[in-house]
C-alpha cells in the first residue's frame, strides 16, 4: 500500500512539473508551486540568458558570482534563478554542470556566491544584474524582461538593449567613425546576415560594445 502511493505521488509530481512547471519534494532543488512558475518561467529564461552570455566572456578562473535582483522580481521565488544563473555561467568551463548540482559544484571550488536584493530597480519595472569576478576582472551584465521577453540592457557598465539571439556576435571597440560600416562590410563580405545590430557607448570617442544578432554561426576565421 506504501510502495503504491509513492508511486502515485511520483507520476504526480513529474506530471505537476510537466504540465505547470511545479517542482515539490526535489533533492537539491528548491520547491515552485504551480502559482509561482508561470511568473518565474520568463525570469528563468533571463537568468539562464544572462548566464550563459557571462560565461562565454570568461576566460580564467571564476572567484565570486553575485546576483543582484531589483523591482519586483524580488518578490518572486529567487532560489531557482539563481541556481539558473550560476549553471549557465559555469557550464562553458565545466561539464555536467546543471541548474541541481550548480551551487555544490560552485561551492566545491571555492567560488563566493552573492545574493542581493534592492526592492527599487533604476530604470526598469525589474532587473536582474550579474557580476562576475575572476583573476583578472569584474564584469557585470543586467537584463530585464521587456513585453514578455528576455533583454539585455547593460554590459559593463555600458547601457544598450537587446534581446537574445541563437547566433550573437560581441566586439568591444574604440567609438570612432567608420568602425560600424567596416563591421558590417566584412560580415557581408563572409555571407553573414545581420538580424540586429545594437550599440552602447560609455562617452564620446571612448569604450564602446557592439552586440549583434546573426542568421549563421560566425567562425572563428
Amino acid at each position: 500500500e506504501a510502495q503504491e502511493n509513492v508511486a502515485l505521488q511520483v507520476a504526480e509530481q513529474m506530471a505537476d512539473y510537466l504540465l505547470d512547471g511545479a517542482i515539490t519534494n526535489a533533492l537539491n532543488m528548491p520547491s515552485v508551486t504551480a502559482e509561482e512558475a508561470p511568473k518565474l518561467r520568463p525570469y528563468l529564461t533571463l537568468a539562464e540568458d544572462l548566464g550563459s552570455f557571462a560565461g562565454q566572456l570568461t576566460e580564467t578562473g571564476v572567484k565570486a558570482i553575485e546576483i543582484i535582483y531589483s523591482g519586483s522580481v524580488t518578490k518572486l521565488n529567487r532560489k531557482p534563478l539563481t541556481q539558473a544563473a550560476i549553471a549557465a555561467i559555469l557550464a562553458p568551463m565545466l561539464q555536467g554542470v546543471n541548474i541541481v548540482n550548480a551551487p555544490a559544484i560552485a561551492a566545491e571550488r571555492g567560488i563566493e556566491i552573492t545574493e542581493t536584493v534592492t526592492e527599487k530597480a533604476q530604470n526598469f519595472a525589474s532587473t536582474i544584474q550579474l557580476k562576475v569576478t575572476t583573476e583578472r576582472f569584474t564584469r557585470t551584465c543586467t537584463g530585464t524582461i521587456f513585453g514578455g521577453i528576455p533583454r539585455i540592457v547593460e554590459i559593463k557598465g555600458v547601457e544598450l538593449e537587446a534581446t537574445f539571439a541563437e547566433h550573437m556576435l560581441y566586439v568591444t571597440n574604440e567609438d570612432k567613425p567608420g568602425f560600424i560600416g567596416a563591421l558590417g562590410s566584412l560580415l557581408g563580405e563572409h555571407k553573414i546576415n545581420i538580424a540586429t545590430f545594437n550599440l552602447g557607448r560609455g562617452t564620446a570617442g571612448g569604450d564602446a560594445i557592439a552586440l549583434i544578432a546573426v542568421d549563421s554561426e560566425v567562425t572563428k576565421d
